[in-house]
């Protein structure tokens, strides 16, 4: 019965080990490989009359363009029955929202786990230009790259911004 009862433990005590082990083992794998940009969620650029650039997208390129730019929603690659959306948006060239950057373009990366990915940056000294900001649709923070661009960073919540998108175009 002891015999047993120690072969028991024994099995039991190796397979808990086994599961902690591999859980760990699996933790250090997703987090070395953990994605940081999924996708590019905006871009924005300066212009003289962002109207005017609006209204020559929706003439010639065909863009569903509103007071914000235009959206275009497309179906994400891992699981297609999940929406993603890029914003498409012109600034008056008179615009602060892209400083500290002095250039006239600003790019919107998709991010997953955007506190995560801000702690490393900040570890590795990249000028992180101000706090992250949570919306409906998403939370929002800049960083500026090595040759001064603002770059920002969104970690969407997709159905709350199909939900805007949507109340746009009515």
């Amino acid at each position: 019965m002891k015999k047993t009862f120690l072969i028991g433990i024994t099995v039991a005590g190796s397979f808990g080990l086994g599961f902690a082990v591999n859980g760990l083992i699996s933790k250090q794998a997703n987090e070395k490989h953990q994605k940081k940009a999924t996708g590019i969620g905006g871009i924005f650029f300066k212009c003289k009359d962002p109207a005017k650039m609006r209204e020559w997208y929706k003439t010639y390129l065909g863009f569903d363009t509103d007071a914000y730019g235009t959206t275009f929603e497309w179906r994400q690659g891992a699981d297609s029955t999940k929406q993603g959306f890029t914003q498409w948006a012109p600034f008056s060239e008179r615009t602060s929202y892209f400083l500290p950057s002095t250039k006239d373009f600003m790019i919107n990366y998709r991010v997953e786990n955007i506190e995560a990915l801000i702690s490393d940056m900040k570890k590795a000294g990249i000028t992180v230009t101000d706090t992250i900001e949570k919306v409906e649709y998403g939370k929002f923070v800049h960083i500026m790259d090595p040759e001064g661009n603002k770059v920002e960073l969104w970690e969407p919540e997709d159905e709350e911004y199909n939900k805007i998108v949507k109340g746009r175009t009515k």
